[in-house]
């Protein structure tokens, strides 16, 4: 399927991202560093503080990043602004209901997760040096793709029932971002569909278990 843009296009609105919003981006990455801390270092209210933290990446890349930048390429995005934003409002309820409950396990779904985790905060941005998206024109934390990953490997990272409609969404994005890897060359976002695919299928499988 052609795309409403070219790859200039869409590399230009990364650096437009960039360079408006900096430094917010060390602060998205601080705070991904946090939630992870907080899934090994148990306190009090941390379930509430992670699904926080995971509720504001998906508003900020709703309203900051599709809304405020991508439409001038492509209208769609009021759309997957939408969505990012009821996503974020679903990781506020689960949080609000305790819904979620985060703790490292020994097992194929931790180490899944910390696989997808890493991948997104440390390998996702080597790969954008390696495949030539230099800063400012690259998909930093913070935005869809890498973000998105990184949910999936925190959601991995749970220890009871995971509520099935908070992963629609990021399933969705997972399966719409393999467009940017196959016709735009962001051969970096091939770990999206990847950790999409595998993370709601091993979700899946671990809580019909339970």
């Amino acid at each position: 399927m052609a795309l409403p843009f070219t790859i200039d296009q869409f590399l230009f609105v990364f650096e437009q991202y960039n360079l408006s919003v900096f430094p917010m981006q060390i602060i998205i990455l601080l705070l991904a560093i946090a939630s992870v801390f907080l899934v090994f270092k148990q306190v009090k209210n941390n379930n509430k503080i992670i699904t926080g933290i995971l509720a504001f990446f998906w508003l900020w890349i709703g309203i900051a990043y599709h809304l405020i930048f991508f439409t001038s390429i492509n209208k769609a995005s009021y759309l997957f602004g939408a969505l990012f934003i009821i996503q974020g409002i679903l990781f506020l309820f689960v949080g609000f209901k305790d819904k979620l409950s985060f703790k490292f396990r020994k097992d194929a779904y931790g180490i899944t997760g910390s696989i997808f985790v890493l991948y997104a905060i440390i390998i996702y941005p080597i790969l954008n040096y390696v495949f030539g998206h230099w800063w400012p024109s690259n998909p930093t934390f913070g935005l869809p793709c890498p973000t998105t990953i990184f949910t999936f490997g925190l959601l991995l990272w749970t220890n009871k029932k995971v509520p099935k409609y908070i992963l629609i969404i990021p399933l969705i994005w997972a399966l719409i971002g393999m467009s940017a890897a196959i016709n735009l060359g962001v051969w970096e976002d091939l770990g999206l569909i990847f950790a999409g695919i595998l993370g709601v299928i091993l979700l899946w499988v671990r809580d019909r278990k339970k």
